[in-house]
């Protein structure tokens, strides 16, 4: 679809107007919402819903004589140009300290180092080094009935939620 010079006049007075995009889309004709919004950026259209004094805004009349209600305090509002996601400031230290969880009978494991075809059902599959080296092997300690690593490996593996909740 092409904008002939008639669509963007009659884009710029329905902008004016105050009609949203999809409505604009709809009265234009063979144009969607996205081409609508694009256009009005190109063409550095003003925004909407923003206070300014080239939009009228009917006067309040006081129809209650009693006690005002206290004022709200009004927040700032900071005014934005383009993304500024990533302009976000943190704080240096944060708030949240990650504890670490007491740990009972804790028994680090002395790696078999087996390789991948020496697994079996109830051999420790905790991979150890680089996959890409020669020297790449899995922890291969017994397993017991817990699962696919040993119980050093599970408890590496396997974190309670609430505590990955607070680590945040």
């Amino acid at each position: 679809m092409n904008w002939t010079d008639e669509r963007v006049e009659l884009l710029k007075k329905l902008w004016a107007e105050g009609l949203s995009a999809s409505q604009i889309a709809t009265q234009l004709g063979g144009v969607s919402r996205n081409a609508v919004i694009g256009k009005v950026h190109r063409l550095k259209l003003s925004g909407r819903g923003r206070n300014s004094a080239s939009t009228p805004r009917p006067k309040k009349t006081a129809t209650n004589t009693g006690p005002r209600p206290a004022a709200r305090t009004q927040r700032p509002v900071t005014t934005t140009v383009g993304a500024t996601a990533l302009q976000a400031r943190f704080d240096a230290e944060p708030d949240v300290q990650a504890r670490a969880r007491p740990q009972d009978n804790v028994v680090i494991p002395i790696p078999l180092k087996l390789k991948l075809v020496e697994l079996g059902e109830r051999t420790c599959k905790w991979p150890i080094g680089d996959p890409m080296h020669d020297d790449f092997a899995f922890c291969g300690v017994d397993v017991g009935e817990c699962g696919p690593y040993c119980s050093y490996h599970s408890r590496l593996a396997y974190q309670p939620a609430n505590e990955r909740r607070k680590a945040r």
